[in-house]
């Protein structure tokens, strides 16, 4: 596993949560491979406002309290992990079987933190579609991506086609 992978991969966790989505196969997947068993949905809600703040600032390149907030409240405990001899070793941010929100507190914290100081392989996004207020991980090629998904992005090219039309006639 490359780092920038991990770091990615721990983004789009953090994203996936704060934009409040289903269960992913990604997260299932995280979960089962650090042994973390879904968090309880009342310290996830009081967690989801941190993690919010930090995904916000890192989607800005800033500001850093947000993030240094998190970094604070969940200070990563880096350890190098080969999964059991499964995999390639790799810096953890947090060790292995750690209740849910330590663990994302401490992974995502880390993530965001390498984020919000440009690292250039992972950049998050807002949704620019009127209306949507979700986070993307902008995995394109020139980081020029706008929206979090194609319904968006169709939405948005479609209502511009009409107000053209319509202020044509």
């Amino acid at each position: 596993m490359r780092y920038v992978d991990y770091i990615g991969n721990l983004t789009r966790l953090a994203v996936e949560i704060v934009n409040g989505d289903d269960p992913s196969e990604l997260r299932r997947e995280m979960f089962l491979q650090h042994r973390i068993v879904e968090p309880d949905p009342e310290r996830l809600g009081e967690f989801l406002p941190r993690l919010l703040g930090a995904v916000e600032a890192a989607s800005q390149g800033g500001p850093l309290g947000p993030v240094n907030a998190l970094l604070e409240q969940h200070p990563p405990l880096v350890r190098v992990d080969d999964h059991n001899g499964e995999g390639a070793p790799h810096l953890h941010f947090a060790p292995n079987g750690e209740d849910a929100v330590s663990w994302l507190g401490r992974s995502c914290s880390a993530a965001l933190a390498h984020v919000v100081c440009g690292d250039p392989a992972v950049t998050i996004g807002r949704c620019h579609a009127a209306d949507c207020e979700r986070f993307y991980v902008d995995d394109s090629r020139n980081r020029t991506r706008r929206f979090c998904s194609n319904a968006c992005a169709s939405r948005t090219t479609v209502a511009a086609y009409r107000a053209r039309r319509k202020a044509g006639h």
